[in-house]
């Protein structure tokens, strides 16, 4: 099925009845989306990509090639997901049902622990996003790092588990590193960045723009 409009599919694509795609969005070679998943204008979805029911993306997305989105998960506009990021939905999953009399079903239930990337936000390549997290606006998550717990706003994150080592501009350029522990007791200051002049005043809650 090749939902109406000006979104492109490729012919290798399986899009279920009840997706929508947004005008300008591409759907590239062996993606699965499931029913009722709904995906913003001019979204790219990278090759062997799988969105699971009823996920909801936003405007100007891209996916890049095998990223896996579960159900229970959004994505807000202007977000990069890399190749590989997997997303999770379950803090205890099992195959079997707790009578052991059956598979467990694969549908949402009151257990299905929701997840929100933010605006604008990163998540680098092969990265796995636990269960019942939110990505802030503008974060970036680094390659192969585990997330265990919520990102802030325009933080740069690596590791597993995921620590904070940073905070990055809108454009994604680092305005400030560290190694070891956050430093603590900085006065709020000046900072423009390096690649887009943007101007911010960076405090201890990170950094938001500057007049």
């Amino acid at each position: 099925m090749k939902p109406t409009g000006e979104a492109w599919t490729h012919p290798t694509a399986l899009v279920e009845a009840g997706v929508r795609l947004g005008k300008g969005t591409k759907v590239w070679d062996n993606v699965h989306i499931r029913a009722g998943a709904r995906i913003g204008t001019s979204c790219i979805i990278g090759e062997k990509s799988y969105i699971a029911y009823d996920v909801v993306i936003g405007d100007f997305v891209k996916l890049n090639a095998s990223v896996y989105v579960c159900a229970a998960v959004t994505i807000e506009d202007f977000v990069m997901l890399s190749a590989h990021t997997v997303f999770t939905n379950d803090r205890f999953p099992r195959a079997g049902n707790r009578d052991l009399t059956g598979l467990e079903t694969s549908a949402p239930t009151e257990e299905t622990l929701l997840c929100r990337v933010k605006r604008g936000a990163t998540v680098g390549a092969n990265a796995t996003i636990g269960p019942g997290l939110t990505i802030g606006e503008f974060a970036m998550v680094g390659m192969g790092t585990v997330v265990t717990r919520d990102v802030p706003a325009h933080a740069l994150v690596v590791g597993n588990p995921a620590r904070q080592v940073g905070w990055v501009c809108t454009c994604g350029e680092p305005l400030e590193r560290w190694s070891g522990e956050r430093p603590s007791g900085l006065p709020e200051r000046l900072v423009v960045c390096e690649r887009c002049h943007r101007r911010h005043t960076l405090g201890p809650d990170g950094p938001r723009a500057a007049g």
